[in-house]
Formats: structure tokens, sequence, C-alpha cells
């Protein structure tokens, strides 16, 4: 059965920059180049996850150099515009990328053997940067890192259907 461990921290005092850093640990009974071979089907991945509007991809899928495009709306009233350059990919190992946009930070996926299946790790630095984003995290972190989990709750659950019924 799916293992998830999430560790995240907002910084939301005053006069500090509101950070989200997010951990996340998942178990699927794929291989790594099973996983892998889904993950790049990004032609996919607004129907995966409706909370992804207006994607693009410039460049091959899961490639150093590229670069993804796209709008997130979480369940909360904003949208933030986004831009995810792959750094470093190594199939089926790992990819780091640099966020910008309304959201500016780093981000990473790792993948390992683990029996017959594999174990994901994701992990982001974010920084919102868009002016009533940063304001309303200083009144309103609670409702904030909500929209943030149920985003990566969606994110996973859509994967899994994937999945699922690419069985």
């Amino acid at each position: 059965m799916p293992v998830s461990r999430s560790d995240h921290n907002v910084t939301t005092m005053a006069g500090r920059r509101p950070v989200i850093d997010y951990v996340g640990e998942y178990e699927f009974a794929l291989t790594p180049e099973e996983l892998w071979d889904t993950i790049e089907q990004v032609d996919q991945f607004e129907r995966w996850w409706p909370w992804l509007q207006d994607f693009s991809l410039e460049g091959e899928p899961l490639a150093s150099g590229s670069v993804l495009n796209g709008v997130v709306a979480p369940p909360l009233p904003y949208r933030m515009r986004i831009r995810v350059e792959l750094t470093r990919v190594e199939r089926p190992v790992a990819i780091a990328a640099v966020v910008g946009g309304d959201l500016e930070g780093e981000a990473r996926l790792g993948l390992w053997s683990r029996g017959t299946g594999s174990r994901v790790e994701v992990a982001w630095t974010v920084e919102m940067m868009q002016r009533p984003m940063r304001l309303a995290d200083r009144v309103a972190h609670p409702l904030l890192q909500w929209g943030h989990d149920r985003v990566v709750e969606v994110t996973v659950a859509g994967f899994r259907r994937r999945l699922e019924a690419g069985k």
C-alpha cells in the first residue's frame, strides 16, 4: 500500500520571506523505469491534474534544458503562472529544476528501486512572488498551506489513477 510522508514549513513571520519548503515521499508498485515512462507523457498533464492549466513544453519531454510552462489554479481564489526549467535529468533516477514566475525556487524528484516497486521523493523550496500572495501569507498562512497541500494531494492521487488505468 502507498506510504507518504510530508514535511513542510512555511515561513510567515513579519519581515521574513513567504517560502514554502516541502518534502514528500511516496511508494509505487512500478519500477523506476515504468514510472519514468509515465512521467514522460507530458501531453497528459492537464488531463491528470485539474489544477494545471495552459500547459506548454519548450524542448523535449524530461530533458535537461527543457522548460515546462503553466498556470497553477488551486482550490483557492488565486492563480500562479510558473516556469519550470529542467536543469538536471538523469533517466530514471532524478530530475532537478529551477522554478520561476509567480513562484521562484528549486525543485527535485528522485526515484529509487524498492523491492519490485519504487520509492519517489519530491522536494521544493519556493517563494511566493505575487504581492497579494505575499501579503495573504502574513495573515492567512493556514489557508495558503491548506491550498498547497490540496494541490499536492490531487497531484499524487491523479498520478496514481493514471498508473492504475494503465494496468
